[in-house]
């Protein structure tokens, strides 16, 4: 079964979170995805809130930038939300913006060595393993967590080019792809995630996870065409608008190329937040298989 979810864009203030939040479980939402955009809004801090004012939704957080995170915090706060939430957090790392990242110091001559060796040590971290690690960007002499999880929670990358993909196959638990990612973008990354694992003597699931920007109501149609064109989501073939049958066909179209978990985008003028994730839930969900 295709699982669905929303997104709760930063660009909304963080005390929109709870009436958006709290909509999504009464309406019985799969999933709730947060961003950790800069200068925005936390990841962490708002998943954690996120979930204690709900019962059962699923939230996610995708992604944490690494420059921005020591991996031993990371694995703390991770492992934090795990033990008090169990079984409904899921959080993804990546390389972040690249403007960003060099904007507050941050930047690495490479990134893809840097997130391999953060996945590896996060991992082992969660896994309530010492570690110790003299790597280029990853330094940790005998580091454990004190309340690592009682299991190691999934642990997903978002990733966009050849290079990630493979990486997220070989050493991630699950990949999150971007709204800029059209059906057959989807048929590649499988297929790029699958020859990382493939390397990495992977096997068991590992989820795909995509964004798709979508717009329903009054001048939906026009709304996603705008965001390409501002370049938040420039590629052609994304995105999709209408009511609920035309939402949810879209929604195929994703699931049908790979997707196993989409989540849908609203735009940023969404005009009301939270009717757009009971939409999403009461009107959408039924049309999906």
């Amino acid at each position: 079964m295709t699982m669905l979810g929303a997104v709760f864009r930063p660009q909304l203030p963080p005390e929109r979170l709870r009436p958006m939040a709290r909509a999504a479980d009464e309406a019985g939402l799969e999933q709730l995805w947060l961003w950790e955009d800069c200068f925005l809004e936390s990841g962490i801090a708002t998943a954690a809130a996120a979930l204690a004012w709900t019962e059962r939704l699923h939230v996610g957080v995708g992604l944490l930038p690494v420059p921005l995170r020591n991996v031993a915090l990371a694995a703390m706060e991770i492992a934090t939300l795990t033990r008090l939430f169990p079984g409904r957090a899921t959080v993804a790392v990546g390389h972040g913006v690249q403007d960003w990242m060099a904007q507050v110091g941050a930047r690495v001559e490479s990134p893809v060595t840097l997130l391999r060796e953060h996945l590896s040590a996060l991992r082992a971290l969660l896994r309530g393993e010492t570690v110790t690690t003299a790597g280029r960007y990853v330094q940790l002499d005998g580091v454990a967590l004190d309340w690592p999880p009682a299991a190691a929670p999934a642990l997903f990358a978002g990733a966009t080019g050849p290079r990630t993909l493979r990486l997220a196959g070989e050493a991630a638990d699950g990949t999150v792809l971007t709204a800029s990612t059209p059906p057959d973008g989807v048929r590649d990354a499988r297929r790029l995630v699958a020859e990382g694992r493939a390397a990495g003597g992977r096997t068991g699931p590992h989820p795909i996870v995509a964004y798709l920007l979508a717009a329903t109501g009054p001048g939906a149609a026009g709304r996603p065409a705008a965001e390409r064109r501002s370049g938040l989501a420039a590629v052609p073939g994304t995105g999709v608008a209408g009511d609920a049958h035309e939402v949810a066909a879209g929604v195929r179209r994703w699931a049908d190329a790979g997707a196993d978990v989409v989540v849908l985008q609203p735009t940023p003028d969404e005009p009301d937040p939270e009717g757009f994730v009971r939409f999403v839930a009461e009107q959408v969900r039924p049309l999906v298989p």
